[in-house]
């Protein structure tokens, strides 16, 4: 009788058991595959004689080895040659005696820009070419302003030890579209004109490898709205980085003050208990009362 009982309380019950069952959760789609990151790095073919022959104008009459008068005296020969045109051109007396005075006016300006970089402030440290030289490591360096025909380009000659190892051109930024002033747009301008090069995104720079010389572009629009490009010897930049970080100054060490506030390394944390005398007496000195002890 009893077991009738049971087996007819479970015909009844067992639908709605079932019924009321939770159903199961759906399983969740798989997460779609990310895609990859561009890489910030990105190496190029070797260069074509065409390019090499291009970036090497980057000289621009200029050779590495020079001493500052030598490349006043290629200055002297290319100022001299340009005005000889325009003096040429007129025959009033007035107009060549003032070619002639901007002609001597101009060597003598690029003469005064040199400077050395002997651990005294210059108004460079905090410029376009603030990365390209250090003090204290045997380093100077002149300009001059690049501006005829149409362009509005500066040149640094950058010295070690009086011999001109590296020049660097800021480039009219005009180049670039303005709505479109960014790396990418500066990659596809400098590989038009001197070919695919090393990629680094992090630092903004395209880099060439011509053997003899290396060129390097660099984006400088954030900081400064500016762009350039360098043409540099490779092995005295493997002298000069070398001593650069040998007479580097200390990095000047985190005082105990600030990492025990940051305590990056999560070690320099307060004994409670140890301290809960200390709490307890400053909050009865306010006039508070503190929990009882249990």
């Amino acid at each position: 009788m009893r077991s009738t009982f049971l087996a007819a309380l479970l015909a009844v019950s067992a639908p709605g058991l079932i019924a009321t069952a939770a159903p199961k959760k759906a399983a969740a789609p798989a997460k779609a595959a990310k895609a990859p990151a561009a890489p910030k790095k990105k190496a190029a073919p070797p260069l074509s004689a065409e390019h090499k022959k291009a970036l090497a104008d980057l000289y621009g009459g200029f050779k590495f080895g020079m001493s500052k008068d030598d490349v006043v005296a290629v200055l002297q020969k290319q100022i001299d040659e340009r005005y000889e045109d325009k003096i040429k051109a007129t025959t009033d007396i007035t107009v060549q005696d003032r070619l002639r005075k901007e002609k001597k006016a101009e060597l003598s300006r690029s003469s005064s820009t040199y400077v050395n970089f002997d651990g005294h402030k210059t108004g460079w440290d905090v410029s376009i070419i603030e990365n390209e030289f250090a003090h204290n490591t045997g380093e100077s360096m002149m300009e001059r302003w690049e501006n005829e025909g149409g362009k509005n380009n500066r040149r640094f000659f950058f010295f070690k030890d009086g011999k001109l190892w590296k020049m660097f051109v800021s480039l009219d930024v005009s180049v670039l579209p303005e709505d479109k002033k960014n790396f990418a747009t500066l990659e596809q301008y400098m590989e038009a004109k001197y070919g695919p090069g090393d990629i680094d995104i992090e630092s903004g720079t395209i880099a060439w490898h011509a053997g003899e010389f290396d060129a390097r572009a660099v984006d400088r629009l954030k900081d400064y709205d500016a762009i350039g490009i360098a043409i540099e010897d490779p092995k005295v930049r493997t002298e000069v980085l070398a001593e650069r970080e040998s007479k580097a100054p200390p990095k000047k060490e985190t005082p105990a003050v600030i990492k025990a506030v940051l305590d990056s390394d999560h070690k320099d944390h307060p004994d409670i208990k140890a301290n809960g005398g200390a709490v307890d007496a400053v909050i009865q000195a306010q006039g508070g009362s503190t929990a009882p002890k249990k």
